[in-house]
């Protein structure tokens, strides 16, 4: 028999704190990418090289838009820790509005209907996701076999990831600027699910807190678990940086909240459980949300691209 669906079960206050963490982190990607457009201005090397790095530590706006990306980090981990992963992560898809809002106050300028309908694809498609997964998802205890399988997932999308450059590398064929977003948001998407298991693990460590320490399996999972979060963040850390250089901050945003909660909510439902025992209508509704969000990125970098090329026609 399941427990009836009332206001105070559905986890809200892990909601509006994950509505707030977009609204950071769209404010931060927005630094960023102004210091980072800023950097690239004052030289002629492309991509993001170590004089390019320097120049972004002494840039006080992208100092500011990494203060803001920080504080997104911490809220949405408190977020996390009041509801189920697959609730959480794609409650991030409204940083597109504040993205778009803050472009269209930057440039003085409202975005297109294009990108406008882009957005909303990508809003509708994580909203509808988001309203079941709050009906239908429990948090659980997470095992050391799962986080193990999580570990050995990302294991190998890093080494997929590498494949990919390598080739590009050798091939001396540089890779489409939105593979950058995609990687990030993978990334990303792994530090969140990695995250969850260390606060759950934290909170089971803090109520056995007069019981004897033992180092045991557990305890090195944990510490792994940190590792990877360490890695993977860094990376997705320096892809959104190579992104700012090559897309605009809306598609890099779209990148951030629509892959990113992709990923998470996959490894939350395949290998954390937290839709087991859900209806099956409802992972059909997942896989058709997820589907429409993933277009709309795909549509609102391909928007930007088109009003790039209109204004730089209408300029010439």
């Amino acid at each position: 028999m399941t427990e009836p669906v009332t206001l105070t079960s559905l986890p809200l206050a892990g909601i509006a704190l994950a509505v707030v963490a977009a609204l950071l982190l769209s404010l931060g990607n927005e630094l960023q990418s102004r210091g980072v457009g800023k950097v690239s201005a004052q030289g002629e090397a492309t991509g993001l090289g170590l004089k390019q790095v320097k120049r972004l530590m002494r840039s006080r706006v992208w100092l500011l838009g990494t203060l803001s990306l920080g504080a997104a980090i911490l809220v949405q981990l408190a977020s996390l820790s009041l509801a189920p992963l697959i609730v959480v992560q794609p409650v991030g898809v409204t940083a597109l509005v504040f993205a778009a809002l803050l472009t269209a106050w930057a440039t003085k300028r409202l975005p297109t209907k294009r990108v406008v309908r882009a957005i909303l694809i990508c809003i509708a498609g994580v909203g509808v996701f988001v309203a079941v997964a709050a009906v239908v998802s429990k948090q659980r205890p997470i095992r050391d076999e799962q986080l193990i399988a999580i570990l050995i997932v990302l294991a190998v999308v890093l080494l997929a990831i590498a494949a990919v450059f390598v080739v590009s590398r050798v091939r001396k064929k540089p890779v489409h600027p939105i593979l950058h977003v995609f990687a990030g948001g993978i990334l990303a998407g792994f530090v969140a699910s990695l995250g969850k298991t260390v606060i759950l693990r934290v909170q089971s460590a803090l109520s056995e807190l007069g019981e004897e320490f033992r180092f045991d399996s557990g305890i090195v999972l944990t510490l792994l678990c940190l590792l990877g979060i360490i890695v993977g963040g860094g990376l997705s850390i320096y892809f959104v940086q190579l992104s700012h250089v090559e897309s605009k901050p809306e598609v890099v945003v779209a990148g951030l909240t629509v892959i990113d909660p992709v990923v998470a909510v996959v490894l939350g439902i395949v290998i954390l459980g937290e839709a087991a025992g859900a209806p099956l209508w409802s992972i059909f509704v997942f896989v058709l949300a997820g589907a429409v969000a993933i277009a709309g990125v795909f549509l609102l970098s391909r928007a930007q691209n088109k009003d790039d090329r209109l204004a730089a026609e209408a300029s010439s």
